[in-house]
């Protein structure tokens, strides 16, 4: 039978690097379509709202990886609670988020470079950046991490060049004003997805969870360093770039770059180096969000879910069928049309159909295993109660103000984004009907995977 077991080589700061790394490209871009929503303070309340979400889901969420310790995350926490089905449409809903997500974030890569170095075309640049980090990963998880690691560290220091030089700027009048709460409470939750975008793919970390050495103590050390190190910055980007007016107008792909360049000048040297060192956050989140579905697909194939092939490991013991598949389906979309805002929108549904998946079967488990090993545990049931209602309150507002209104524009056609989910989804339950229900793994089986690289670490 051939080896289908990851190498452990990941520490807390690993983690960290890689969990506030798939992130942090939304502090550079993506959230400032909902200025447009609900206005400053509009946008300013559904991120504290979503900012709260994210504190009682992770703590949650670290419950569930430190006692699920796979490389499944949210479909092996779901199939473990609800059935092979659930865990199998769990599964797909973070693929959705991880496969979405990548496009949007090349595709703004490439507007940063091209605002940079107009010559060249930005189509050019997003596919080539996208193919570049798909190879790059294919080194092995422990480089992959160090190169995510030296790229957070790098999108920080341009994080705080920027709140630094912009801070002296910021007015209230640019915060507060006549069109700061577009819609009232309409326009707060039709800001709440773009909202979503400061944090989404923060819970992807813990599909390197079998990789690292020491999950029931590093995970959670992990974990909440990184959410709070976000929540730091996302106050700290949506005031100042309020305050600098990058409220007004039409979004950019580059807002903070754009915003500095009004308060200092569009030849000003300081929106060139936000917007280089913007590029590290960018390539950040792509490689790390790379990982994640990378992760993904290698676990629902080791499960039985898809084709075997994508749980093939390399000599790096690196899952690059799993990079490469996955990763071609994001480079059409990235290279097809210039869409960000709908892709951030399909994979903010993805991730939100995850929460409260992931929520369901924390509650799930209480009750089924409540003698399973709980290295970390979350203040039951207040805080995954907390979670789940906000998670619910997401789900509503992306569904009803972005994926029931908005379209996908592809190759030259309008194809509304409810129609896609429709047919993704679809597709894939028919698929495991036919295909993949006949395939898995048992469950002690696939679980069993976990109890010998524990026993591997206890033994070393």
């Amino acid at each position: 039978m051939a080896d289908t077991h990851l190498k452990k080589a990941l520490k807390p700061i690993h983690l960290w690097g890689i969990s506030v790394g798939m992130v942090i490209s939304g502090q550079y871009f993506g959230w400032n379509y909902g200025f447009e929503q609900g206005g400053t303070l509009g946008l300013a309340v559904a991120a504290l709202i979503i900012t709260v979400f994210y504190a009682t889901f992770i703590f949650s969420y670290s419950e569930l990886s430190t006692s699920i310790p796979h490389a499944g995350g949210p479909s092996a926490y779901a199939r473990r609670a609800m059935g092979p089905f659930m865990g199998f449409m769990t599964g797909l809903a973070v693929l959705f988020e991880f496969v979405f997500a990548p496009p949007a974030i090349a595709v703004a890569t490439g507007a940063y470079i091209h605002f940079l170095i107009p010559a060249i075309p930005t189509i050019y640049a997003t596919v080539a950046v996208f193919i570049f980090f798909i190879l790059i990963n294919l080194v092995g998880v422990k480089g992959a991490a160090l190169i995510e690691m030296v790229a957070t560290i790098l999108a920080l220091v341009g994080l705080a060049i920027y709140f630094g030089a912009g801070a002296p700027h910021v007015e209230l009048s640019n915060i507060i004003h006549d069109q700061a709460l577009v819609g009232g409470w309409t326009g707060v939750f039709a800001a709440i997805p773009f909202a979503v975008w400061f944090y989404l793919a923060f819970e992807g970390a813990a599909m390197a969870a079998e990789e690292v050495e020491n999950p029931k103590r590093d995970i959670p050390i992990g974990f909440i360093t990184g959410i709070l190190t976000l929540m730091l910055c996302t106050v700290g980007s949506l005031t100042v770039t309020a305050g600098l007016g990058g409220g007004e107008g039409k979004p950019a792909d580059y807002p903070l770059p754009q915003a500095l360049a009004g308060a200092y000048g569009e030849n000003s040297f300081l929106p060139t180096l936000v917007a280089i060192i913007g590029l590290a956050g960018l390539i950040a989140s792509l490689h790390g969000i790379i990982i994640g579905y990378s992760r993904q697909a290698f676990a629902l194939s080791r499960a039985g879910y898809l084709p075997a092939f994508l749980s093939r490991l390399n000599s790096r013991k690196v899952p690059h069928w799993a990079l490469i598949v996955p990763g071609a389906i994001g480079v059409v979309c990235a290279a097809s049309a210039d869409f960000a805002s709908a892709l951030i929108i399909l994979s903010v549904f993805g991730a939100v159909v995850m929460y409260v998946l992931s929520m369901i079967s924390l509650f799930i488990l209480r009750k089924k295993e409540p003698n399973l090993d709980r290295p970390f545990k979350v203040f039951f049931p207040v805080v995954p109660g907390i979670a789940l209602i906000m998670a619910l309150i997401a789900m509503y507002s992306v569904m009803k103000y972005s994926v029931l209104t908005t379209s996908l524009p592809f190759l030259g056609l309008n194809i509304p984004l409810i129609m896609v989910i429709l047919a993704f989804f679809g597709l894939a339950a028919v698929y495991y009907t036919v295909r993949g229900s006949s395939r898995l793994r048992p469950l002690s089986e696939e679980f069993g995977v976990m109890d010998v690289l524990e026993d591997e670490t206890v033994n070393k």
